[in-house]
């Protein structure tokens, strides 16, 4: 089984190289196409100085020749320089970055997959009676409400009106610093996750083998935790892959209105400068994260369930 593991990821890993490619070229023309660059400002440069600026970034050059060379040094793990952070590479502010939201992200992750599942199970154990709709309820609270909304209520609340916890900064990952961040970004996680929970679990509790199990007069518990739970949390593992790399990588929302340096935030001032390199960096970080991620779903999927085969 192992071995079949193996070899399925190595194809799925190569299958996903050429549609990175396609996601770089098309980001990459498209950034160039749009009106502006990264040296325009409302305060015009000398033609000589701007000209010396554009060959210093190979930026003079045809377009089909800026793209062969970015690609050249992306392959070989370079992302370039940062057009607006000076003696910065995109490689080190990446670095710089991520671990802020690594730290945040995983946080938000873990605490939204235990409250998700919990809930999710609690409601599709007692469904259609008051605690189910309660929990549903919050839910779908959960889900209309934004993080763009959230996070500055909680900012309102928390830290201007009660002054309980700081309302920016990241304090070197302090757990009061990180307490509002992280809740902004679990809330709408643990809607989602404690939905598909509920939804999967209630289907596999009417299935056939259950019933079996329960005939045999296997504890509740043991039904659940140990028939139920693999089956029924396959639609859950279907939405870490992307969500996992959504939150990883940070979420742009929050990082701004807390102020914390990761690189959702570096994503947001490098669109806006129009920091063509810093972008691209942080999109193909991104991208490779979820591709990786979903190939590591679909071998959960045959982990989980056993007539689930990898081909």
């Amino acid at each position: 089984m192992s071995v079949n593991i193996l070899i399925y990821f190595i194809k799925r890993l190569l299958k996903a190289i050429p549609v990175l490619l396609i996601i770089i070229t098309i980001a990459f023309f498209m950034m160039r196409v749009a009106p502006g660059g990264p040296f325009t400002q409302d305060r015009k440069l000398l033609p000589e100085v701007e000209k010396n600026i554009q060959a210093a970034y190979h930026l003079d050059k045809p377009l089909y020749v800026q793209y062969g060379m970015y690609l050249g040094n992306v392959l070989t793990g370079d992302l370039g320089p940062s057009y607006k952070y000076k003696d910065f590479t995109v490689n080190e502010l990446i670095a710089l970055g991520a671990p802020v939201s690594l730290k945040l992200g995983l946080t938000a992750l873990f605490v939204a997959l235990l409250f998700g599942v919990y809930l999710g199970t609690i409601a599709a154990l007692n469904q259609n009676k008051l605690i189910d709709y309660s929990v549903m309820t919050i839910a779908m609270t959960g889900l209309v409400v934004p993080s763009f909304v959230l996070a500055p209520l909680l900012t309102l609340v928390f830290g201007v009106y009660w002054k309980v916890l700081p309302v920016g900064g990241w304090n070197n990952g302090a757990l009061e610093n990180m307490i509002l961040p992280v809740i902004s970004l679990s809330l709408p996680l643990i809607a989602v996750m404690a939905r598909l929970t509920r939804g999967g679990l209630i289907e596999v509790l009417r299935s056939n083998y259950i019933r079996t199990a329960r005939a045999k007069g296997l504890p509740e518990w043991l039904v659940v935790t140990r028939h139920a739970m693999p089956a029924g949390l396959m639609p859950l593992v279907t939405y870490l892959a992307p969500a996992t790399a959504g939150i990883v990588v940070g979420s742009v929302v929050v990082e701004q209105i807390f102020g914390l340096p990761g690189i959702g935030r570096y994503f947001v001032i490098g669109a806006m400068q129009r920091d063509y390199t810093l972008v691209m960096g942080v999109l193909i970080l991104f991208s490779s994260l979820i591709l990786f991620l979903n190939i590591l779903a679909d071998i959960a999927y045959s982990v989980l369930d056993p007539k689930v085969k990898l081909s």
